[in-house]
């Protein structure tokens, strides 16, 4: 079950190079926490022996792949994520309308998986857009691509913390909105996220889960980090 407090979710991302030092975290959490993030880290290392072993110890599972293939393979690799028991999972939203579509549809057969849409990866600003020929800003392409996930009937979004109040204005009122970079208190290093925020400030804007990780998994004391995050949300 997915921990619930004041609207909101809280996903652990276990981002490390091998299981056993991700699944001492979880054994350290405890019932605080029910859904667990594994990204393309922990999956190229351990293998889907790790997401089998979360499900198994009755964790929900992010599987955050951010898929950006043609059809037919983003298809294929969903109904892999539903045989796994995976509860959401991420497919790139500038891969354009058909593989939104191709994925939404392959996970009807597993009706617990989620599709979410990844709109602008959190690292980019708007030069970082413009880089990759993509121009008019952040906000206008989160918005863009937004568009077409709902278009294409996917379950969520996962944005930054400065779009999120946008996002929940846009999408269906049911829609889930997932947020990286939001920082736990007392941890104010962005890292790689340029357009970063807050556990509270997400829960604020209208954020259905927020992702926490480096913040949590490697304070010397993760319960009470995640104890503090939760705090922080309960108040937002």
């Amino acid at each position: 079950m997915l921990l619930v407090t004041s609207g909101g979710q809280i996903v652990v991302a276990l981002d490390f190079d091998h299981s056993e030092p991700a699944m001492d975290v979880v054994r350290q959490l405890g019932d605080l926490v029910g859904t667990y993030k594994v990204g393309l880290e922990l999956l190229t290392a351990a293998g889907p022996a790790v997401v089998s072993a979360l499900v198994e110890s009755g964790k929900q599972v992010f599987l955050d792949l951010k898929l950006n293939e043609i059809p037919h393979s983003v298809a294929s690799a969903i109904r892999v994520c539903g045989d796994l028991g995976v509860s959401m999972v991420t497919v790139h939203a500038g891969a354009g309308s058909a593989v939104l579509r191709a994925a939404v549809e392959a996970a009807r057969a597993t009706p617990r998986l989620k599709v979410l849409a990844l709109t602008v990866i959190t690292s980019l600003a708007d030069v970082g857009l413009v880089e990759v020929g993509v121009p008019g800003g952040v906000q206008a392409q989160v918005e863009r691509l937004a568009g077409l996930a709902i278009d294409a009937g996917c379950h969520g979004l996962v944005t930054s913390p400065c779009e999120v109040r946008g996002m929940r204005a846009l999408a269906p009122p049911h829609s889930l909105i997932v947020v990286p970079g939001a920082a736990v208190p007392g941890d104010v290093q962005t890292r790689d996220h340029v357009r970063a925020g807050t556990v509270g400030g997400a829960i604020a804007d209208g954020a259905s889960h927020v992702i926490v990780g480096r913040g949590v998994t490697r304070a010397e004391d993760p319960y009470a980090a995640v104890e503090a995050a939760l705090h922080s949300m309960s108040r937002a």
